[in-house]
């Protein structure tokens, strides 16, 4: 028996199509912030994030993107993205994760050392000597001193591009699997994709 596949209503009319990108998070605040943020950009994307709830080990994390992947309208130009942070996971969570995303040119793995505030910092600066989550989170305050894992503002496009632009400085030579040392991201692969979307106007 065939299982009914819930269809998102996308491209309809003389509207241009809306690649989806489903983005299962390791958080439930944070991340969820700050993707959706990418809601109000004038470009022809559709973003679902997809909260880790009680469950944030990688592999739940995984099976949560894989049943959604299943059971929703995933076209060939869609993408699912994993984004974790590197926190004290064991590599072989890690290596499950780079393994699915190698199956499929649609799937992608994010992954911050220490902790997705990380990536948050690149926005403001280059991100130097950033080894610990103390460290990131210390580093942020001096822009977003408010900062308490809720995130109340948007990035102009301008902050997004330098983000991706410092990520794949920090990034270099690009990482195998996912960034070993602190300070690093691959947040930027993601974004750099969403960014590439055609403009709705």
């Amino acid at each position: 028996m065939t299982r009914a596949r819930h269809s998102h209503r996308r491209g309809l009319g003389n509207q241009p199509y809306r690649k989806l990108f489903l983005i299962a998070v390791e958080g439930n605040r944070t991340e969820v912030d700050y993707f959706n943020q990418f809601k109000s950009l004038p470009l022809a994307l559709r973003v679902e994030c997809l909260k880790s709830g009680n469950k944030s080990a990688p592999p739940h994390v995984l099976a949560k993107l894989k049943k959604k992947i299943n059971d929703c309208d995933f076209r060939p130009t869609d993408e699912a993205w994993l984004v974790i942070d590197k926190d004290s996971w064991p590599d072989a969570q890690l290596e499950a994760l780079v393994s699915w995303a190698t199956t499929d040119t649609r799937f992608g793995l994010a992954v911050s050392n220490p902790c997705f505030e990380y990536w948050l910092v690149l926005h403001f600066e280059d991100g130097a000597d950033i080894a610990t989550k103390t460290d990131c989170r210390s580093r942020l305050h001096r822009y977003l001193s408010g900062y308490q894992k809720s995130l109340d503002r948007e990035f102009r496009r301008d902050d997004l591009e330098n983000a991706v632009r410092r990520g794949k400085a920090r990034d270099n030579p690009p990482c195998d699997g996912w960034p070993r040392r602190g300070g690093v991201t691959t947040a930027y692969k993601l974004v750099e994709n969403m960014l590439n979307c055609p403009p709705t106007s």
